[in-house]
């Protein structure tokens, strides 16, 4: 009897588990293609594609109504964290799989306060301030633009000038658009608020001084600089190494609540690290509840020791080798005027796929 009664306890837990997935908004689906499409739909004015947005919660849709051009923006900055994701996590046994027809982009996984769900929630956090700040130097959006604040500099070999990329601006849409989802007096709003600053940060801290040359015959005497947003890609891998060395965390609730790490012998995690609360699940089988896929069927690569080597992706199962013939251009040569000719050529390429 008290088996039956665990169980029916983990049954209750789990349906109210996904039933907050379910109505909670999940923002992701504005990157999802068939959404785009919807979104920008020139026809339909702003407010009103704003407050159809199911999977906004009504803070968002406010924000999002206040801003005349910011949807495309939003819907970019979606797309960009989901293909940075799938990009960092292509070889990992979670892939970061996305499922457009769910009510979730990726699925039940999120609901696991795993290192996964930090580093989904610092990259959107990322993604966000990265794009509306880009959108802003770009004159995409009307009521901002370069960055304002002149900084004083005492060498006179260079001076501050041109248009820097305004990241206090995309920093602050950022947080009005995804921390208003999130309650600090729980443990998980506590762990996604700072995992969603910590992805603001890796924009930030990134940001490059690009400068380019004055003075008379190109003597460059003096050099006017701006600060340039860096590529996407190094704040997507430089998350990913945070991922890879996050914190395991407890929830505090003393004098006031807070995030501690479990083991103390560990470094405390500052405002650039990722903290998550519980164990990844199984990545390695099929899980139909949480929409894991798991690793039957994945390639990997025989040579590798790494996280896409077949030891560590078939998680122990072991591997089958197939040959199949593929189709290359080759022998590629230039005729003049003007165009490139290739011929085809066929090979036998093996694949070593996971039981």
């Amino acid at each position: 009897m008290r088996r039956l009664d665990a169980e029916l306890v983990l049954v209750v837990v789990l349906l109210a588990t996904l039933q907050l997935t379910c109505t909670n908004a999940d923002w992701w689906s504005l990157g999802l293609q068939s959404s785009i499409s919807n979104n920008v739909d020139p026809h339909i004015p702003h407010k009103e594609r704003c407050s159809k947005l199911e999977y906004l919660i009504d803070s968002q849709k406010r924000l999002c109504s206040q801003h005349e051009k910011i949807l495309p923006i939003l819907a970019y900055s979606a797309k960009l964290a989901i293909d940075e994701c799938q990009n960092q996590f292509k070889f990992s046994r979670w892939n970061c799989t996305s499922f457009p027809e769910k009510n979730t982009t990726f699925g039940n996984v999120v609901t696991i306060r795993s290192r996964e769900a930090a580093y989904l929630s610092a990259v959107s956090a990322a993604s966000v301030a990265f794009a509306v700040t880009k959108a802003c130097s770009k004159g995409e959006l009307s009521d901002c633009s370069c960055e304002t604040n002149k900084r004083l500099r005492k060498n006179q070999k260079w001076k501050w000038g041109g248009c820097s990329e305004d990241i206090r601006y995309g920093q602050d849409f950022s947080k009005k658009f995804l921390d208003i989802r999130e309650d600090g007096n729980t443990a998980v709003g506590l762990m996604n608020l700072h995992n969603i600053e910590a992805g603001r940060r890796a924009v930030r801290t990134r940001m490059t001084r690009v400068c380019k040359c004055h003075g008379v015959s190109g003597s460059c005497s003096m050099q006017i600089c701006w600060r340039k947003l860096p590529n996407f890609k190094l704040v997507g891998e430089g998350l990913f190494q945070r991922y890879e060395g996050s914190s395991h965390v407890k929830f505090v609730d003393k004098r006031r609540r807070k995030l501690r790490i479990i083991n103390p012998d560990f470094k405390k995690p500052n405002k650039t690290d990722l903290v998550f609360l519980d164990d990844s699940p199984d990545y390695c089988e099929k899980n139909d509840t949480l929409n894991i896929l798991g690793t039957r069927g994945r390639e990997c690569n025989r040579m590798s020791q790494g996280i896409d080597g077949c030891r560590l992706l078939c998680c122990g199962r072991g591997y089958q080798t197939r040959v199949r013939e593929v189709e290359d251009k080759c022998k590629c040569a230039f005729v003049w005027c003007c165009s490139v000719k290739c011929d085809i050529c066929r090979s036998r390429r093996e694949e070593h796929v996971c039981n």
